[in-house]
């Protein structure tokens, strides 16, 4: 486990493990942009993390301000990526884009009663269309 602790890790690569961004080219792509800044200074997504940094990143949702707790070589679950950082946002910056506060990425979940309907609420659907038909 030691050994695991000295090994090296690319931002763009810990961002996408900690799940800031849904995929690693959202990450560079943010880096790239000026998105992602550590101590007011715009970062490159090959800089290597070190535990105790602090970093501003601006993502389309919301702003984020992270300190690293530990490092993720590979994306895992949510509440376990949790545990790598803390999130020193102020509350105010907190608040999540109305056009993204839908968004199933963020929770962590899909939310429920979104997306396609069921087969049993197509049916139903269906059954009520057709006895508004008849009833003319």
């Amino acid at each position: 486990m030691l050994a695991v602790m000295n090994e090296k890790l690319r931002l763009d690569k810990f961002l996408w493990a900690i799940r800031v961004f849904k995929t690693r080219t959202l990450a560079t792509k943010a880096c790239d942009d000026g998105k992602v800044k550590c101590k007011g200074t715009n970062v490159k997504p090959s800089k290597i993390v070190a535990i105790g940094e602090q970093y501003e990143i601006k993502t389309p949702a919301r702003k984020w301000i992270i300190e690293v707790k530990g490092l993720l070589h590979q994306r895992v679950a949510y509440e376990e990526a949790l545990q790598n950082y803390t999130d020193l946002t102020p509350e105010e910056d907190k608040i999540i884009s109305p056009q993204f506060e839908g968004s199933s990425f963020y929770t962590g979940k899909r939310q429920s009663k979104t997306g396609h309907p069921t087969k049993k609420q197509r049916r139903s659907l269906e059954d009520f269309l057709d006895s508004e038909n008849t009833i003319d």
